[in-house]
């Protein structure tokens, strides 16, 4: 197996890429690049569906347990840290192979984005707690006035954190996002990897997912979001934002019963893999492969490897 081979595993939240990615890594010597924004966050390992100690012994991981839950962690700070991860791999003559269904992620690999300009830090953390404060709609209304272009395309797909930095840095430093996109260069030759693309019927993800959080709820998660809390992150916290975890903040506090809570974490789940799908339906690079996710795992690995190996083939 070749050593310059990418390939990447992408689908909705639920859709079975973990499962896939770790088979498809031991058959093609390959390691894993988490490419999730939430599995990012130190303390957030039951809501985001993180990888076991016992797959990650299997499989060697990376892009996990980067950053605190009140930090913000960007797709160009991702960017590059997936570069220097994949390059460490093909050193060693392994297969790099990224995971997740975080879009902007892997568009920051395929379509490289701007070197952010110098920030002055307290200017920025002092915006940063304005901003927190405001409500998801008075954001979108900020963004459209600030930058319309990408208030359009965040209409339908764009999450909290996605509004934040397309406010944030217009009032920071007078041109919006979609004008630094346009005009500032590159950081980096543009990667093409083999794009896999897990795919379900609505209703059998929406039944997933609704499993998956019933799941979550025996395995810890209402303790582990009570422990954030008690570490003192908070809803102003770019990561307790996150689907499954903001949801939960009021039964914690008193305020709803436990039965409600956890049917706002399975909508709203819902809502963000529909979100995906969006997204990999309209900004996926071309050639990207898409999968029927019900077919049985051992099926899909053999699949997923003889793509690889004749794409191997028809390159030499």
């Amino acid at each position: 197996m070749t050593s310059l081979t990418l390939v990447a595993i992408v689908g909705p939240t639920a859709s079975g890429k973990t499962a896939l990615s770790i088979q498809v890594a031991q058959r093609l010597n390959g390691e894993i690049i988490s490419m999730d924004s939430r599995q990012v966050y130190r303390g957030m390992d039951v809501g985001t569906a993180k990888a076991t100690l016992e797959q990650r012994s299997a499989v060697p991981h990376y892009g996990l347990d980067l950053a605190d839950p009140n930090e913000r962690f960007s797709a160009g700070r991702f960017a590059r840290f997936a570069r220097r991860c994949i390059d460490e791999i093909r050193r060693r003559g392994h297969t790099p192979i990224l995971v997740g269904g975080t879009g902007f992620f892997l568009r920051s690999l395929t379509h490289p984005i701007f070197d952010e300009p110098p920030l002055d830090p307290e200017r920025r953390a002092r915006l940063a707690n304005w901003l927190s404060n405001l409500p998801e709609e008075e954001l979108r209304r900020w963004l459209m006035a600030l930058d319309p272009q990408l208030g359009s395309r965040l209409r339908t797909w764009g999450g909290r954190q996605r509004l934040l930095r397309g406010v944030e840095l217009p009032l920071l430093t007078g041109h919006p996002l979609s004008w630094w996109h346009a005009n500032a260069p590159p950081t980096a030759e543009p990667l093409r990897p083999l794009v896999i693309v897990l795919d379900l019927p609505r209703p059998r993800l929406y039944r997933v997912i609704d499993d998956r959080v019933s799941d979550m709820a025996r395995q810890g998660l209402l303790e582990e979001v009570d422990g954030l809390l008690a570490n003192g992150y908070d809803e102003r916290s770019p990561a307790m934002n996150a689907t499954g975890y903001i949801e939960l903040l009021p039964y914690l506090r008193g305020e709803l019963p436990l039965e409600e809570a956890l049917h706002r974490v399975r909508r709203n789940t819902r809502a963000y893999a529909r979100r995906q799908l969006t997204w990999l339906r309209h900004q996926l690079p071309e050639g990207a492969i898409w999968l029927d996710a019900t077919r049985p795992l051992a099926e899909l690995t053999d699949e997923v490897v003889r793509i690889v190996q004749a794409g191997l083939i028809a390159e030499s």
